[in-house]
């Protein structure tokens, strides 16, 4: 009689599976009648039933993709950063293929920093074109942050190699660009291209503030990317504004001699 594997090594094979060898595994093991082999198997299935509620949501996610898809190449455009106390507001423009299958897209603060950093690198490898633009804290002080927003912007989609037809846009229209624009309220959690767009500028921006870390600790820059935190504030206090810091939003608790 042939030796049967061993459930541990059976589990292992599991962990190790990538999503489209699942269906294989479970025919593999389905007549092993051991309770612990049962039990893998029904795991096997849990994420198969995940899987497809995941390729469901992402097709639902193609809504807009869909219906302006006839106009010609598609970019979703969002931003980064207009709330914080230091640092640039950063926008993306993503134009994705039409028969993108990234899985996981969304709303980048639905996301883990973990799954972020995946998909930053998933995106930036399959998109047709990315683009990226940003304004800095002078210039924000100077404009004003919805100016300085709409600027990143315009400069994410100048810096796109492809020029795109239409623009799914996350709640704004965009002064100053010819290109017809959409605007979609809560877009990064309505649109694939503006999903993608959404983690391409959060990423983007993140790993700046993470640099700025490096350069001036005392801000903890690492843990609050800039955002108006009681121990970021109490920094502010202490040490004064850095460089980064956006004058026009730290007025009510800095002032200057």
């Amino acid at each position: 009689m042939k030796e049967r594997k061993k459930i541990e090594a059976i589990r292992e094979e599991l962990q190790a599976a990538e999503e489209t060898m699942l269906p294989s595994f479970i025919l593999k093991y389905e007549e092993d009648e051991r309770a612990g082999v049962q039990k893998l198997l029904q795991q096997a299935e849990k994420r198969l039933a995940r899987l497809a509620a995941e390729e469901k949501r992402i097709e639902e996610l193609k809504q807009y993709e869909r219906e302006y898809g006839a106009a010609g190449c598609l970019c979703g455009i969002d931003e980064a950063g207009r709330g914080p106390l230091a640092g640039p507001v950063v926008a993306g423009a993503v134009i994705l293929p039409k028969d993108c299958k990234i899985l996981y897209i969304n709303d980048s603060k639905k996301l883990s920093e973990k799954k972020r950093e995946e998909l930053y690198d998933i995106i930036m490898e399959q998109a047709v074109a990315v683009g990226i633009g940003m304004a800095g804290p002078g210039r924000i002080d100077k404009i004003n942050i919805l100016q300085a927003t709409y600027e990143a912007m315009r400069q994410a989609i100048q810096n796109l190699s492809v020029v795109p037809d239409i623009l799914l846009n996350d709640a704004v229209t965009i002064p100053q660009v010819e290109i017809p624009q959409v605007p979609i309220i809560h877009g990064d959690a309505k649109s694939i291209s503006i999903g993608a767009a959404s983690i391409i500028a959060k990423v983007t921006r993140d790993r700046l503030m993470m640099e700025y870390h490096e350069r001036m600790p005392e801000y903890g820059f690492d843990r609050n990317k800039g955002y108006g935190t009681k121990e970021h504030i109490e920094a502010i206090r202490t040490h004064g504004p850095s460089p980064i810091h956006r004058q026009s939003f730290i007025k009510n608790f800095w002032m200057e001699d």
